[in-house]
């Protein structure tokens, strides 16, 4: 049976508490609702604010993930035959047109991948084999031989190789074997008591008695003295010499070097390119610790599922983590303005005027009867509270409050008390360097012909947030080039004092914001009274200024 594979719950790139916690509270949601798994995943960094609150509520961390494009791990592979290297290729060869198979994998004792060999490998080796001393340079084992050739070992060590010497049929009379029998030979002959006694004073290593040929007493206690084997079997010389070669063991023939093999999490267009410069029909996917996974054939590539996503807390193809468009999207979920991202089918999206993700993912929950667990309450509540601002933002309706307060009961946490020492944590900003105060929070935006990029840091401490000021606007120069974009602002927001220094980067950016907003600022900063809200206060403005 097809195992189901996970659904991926995730927020925007730069996830602020609201994306990582709204994530992991809707994969809890699904889970206890429906039959499919849901995991949540972060598409960035967490912030400290985030970490705080996960440490608190005693939550992990979800997993980064950092492209969602279709990976070779996402296709459906083929269990692949393992076999050992001492296989004949008579097996070998049964084991392939048998199951219908064109490759063989070949695993160490410690299950790591060694090689392969193909159906064409086997053909091209009974075709191509003349040298008559080729069991001896393959190190045949005798129990091959035996197995082969349907026999008995009669005389001899079941375990040992063929160290040495050619492969001969005994068709002349004992006066001229002497000429041609070396130490070590194997000798296929029939019931002449005269030959087998010469070919193991000879110092055969092994006689291959043919036709199921009675064997003297004396015969089997010489070879015995002269260390020599003696295998018996019902087949007659002619095709005992035929199936010999089949014995060799298929690490003589298999392919070790220039295998081309993949990795599970290697992705599937870099993959296609490769296979289709090959002939071969499957190629190994290996882990990391050189175990074989699977096979992975073109037709898996046919049947492959794309990764499954339920998309939080955004809905804008410049927020999304990298290889969206490769991926199905089931769902979204969103408090944000309506974006530019694309489903190729019919998909539910609820998209509700509040200020958080979390307040939609609670009246989900209450919708449903489900009763929240103290930690996912805890969670949703900081998710409330971080993009409120407490309250305090233009973008917190009164069903965010009641959600918020409800949650905190919950939840056990008193919300004054509590918003406090999360902004603390989240505003300890010495620590952190500019590329990671710049980037906790970032959003990139199209609006018309413009692309730009906003990013925002909130404290409560107007000391720190002046002594930030200038590592920032330092960074920022170099921020244009390296993301592409015309024009960079930068919220460094005052949440006691629900104002905004707005820093502005870019050929007309400041013009802009003072048009936008009607007011004046130097240096490339305007302050924006009243102004704490990205989404609700300064990206409509900005929007309406490019657009109009």
């Amino acid at each position: 049976m097809k195992q189901k594979k996970d659904i991926y719950v995730i927020g925007h790139k730069n996830p602020d508490t609201d994306s990582i916690c709204s994530a992991i509270a809707y994969a809890w949601l699904k889970n206890r609702a429906g039959k499919d798994h849901y995991v949540a995943r972060r598409a960035g960094q967490i912030s400290s604010e985030t970490e705080f609150v996960l440490n608190y509520f005693k939550a992990d961390v979800p997993t980064y993930i950092n492209d969602v494009r279709s990976q070779v791990q996402d296709a459906v592979l083929e269990a692949g035959k393992t076999v050992d290297r001492n296989m004949s290729l008579k097996n070998a060869w049964q084991i392939l047109t048998e199951n219908h198979l064109s490759t063989l994998s070949i695993i160490n004792e410690d299950q790591t991948f060694e090689g392969l060999i193909t159906v064409g490998d086997i053909a091209r080796s009974f075709m191509g084999v003349y040298d008559n001393r080729i069991l001896s340079d393959a190190k045949t084992p005798y129990e091959n031989i035996v197995e082969t050739l349907e026999g008995e070992l009669v005389v001899g060590d079941i375990s040992r190789r063929v160290e040495k010497g050619k492969v001969l049929i005994a068709a002349a009379n004992p006066d001229l074997m002497e000429n041609y029998i070396e130490d070590g030979d194997i000798v296929i002959l029939g019931d002449r008591y005269e030959s087998q006694l010469c070919a193991i004073e000879m110092n055969a290593s092994c006689l291959i008695v043919c036709v199921g040929s009675d064997i003297s007493p004396s015969i089997i206690e010489l070879a015995k003295e002269k260390d020599c084997a003696i295998i018996r079997t019902d087949y007659d010389s002619f095709i005992a010499a035929r199936l010999m070669n089949q014995s060799i063991p298929i690490s003589y023939f298999m392919v070790t070097e220039n295998l081309i093999t993949f990795r599970p999490e290697e992705f599937i267009d870099d993959v296609r390119k490769v296979m289709a410069n090959q002939r071969h029909r499957d190629f190994p996917v290996l882990d990391e610790d050189g175990r074989l996974v699977g096979m992975l054939s073109r037709h898996s590539l046919i049947n492959m599922e794309k990764k499954k996503l339920v998309l939080v807390d955004h809905n804008e193809r410049t927020q999304a983590v990298d290889g969206i468009e490769d991926a199905d999207i089931l769902e979204l979920i969103d408090h944000h303005k309506l974006g530019n991202v694309e489903t190729l089918k019919p998909v539910m999206f609820r998209n509700q005027p509040v200020g958080c993700t979390s307040t939609i993912i609670y009246l989900m929950a209450k919708e449903r009867d489900i009763t929240l667990p103290e930690q996912i309450a805890g969670l949703m509540c900081s998710a409330i509270i971080s993009d409120t601002l407490l309250y305090r933002s233009p973008t917190c309706t009164p069903l965010d409050r009641r959600a918020a307060e409800k949650l905190a009961e919950i939840a056990g946490i008193n919300t004054e008390k509590y918003a406090m020492e999360m902004f603390n944590a989240g505003s300890n900003l010495k620590s952190k360097s500019d590329e990671e105060i710049f980037y906790q929070d970032f959003k990139k935006f199209i609006s018309g012909k413009h692309t730009y990029g906003v990013g925002q840091i909130t404290s409560m401490n107007k000391e720190e947030l002046a002594n930030v000021r200038e590592r920032i606007e330092h960074y920022m120069e170099g921020v244009l080039e390296s993301r592409g974009l015309e024009m960079v602002y930068f919220m460094l927001t005052d949440i006691l004092g629900e104002s905004t220094e707005l820093l502005c980067e870019g050929h007309g950016a400041q013009e802009i914001v003072e048009n936008a907003f009607g007011v004046s600022g130097s240096s490339g900063c305007v302050h924006l009274k009243g102004v704490v809200s990205r989404k609700k206060q300064l990206i409509p403005r900005l929007m309406n200024e490019m657009q109009g």
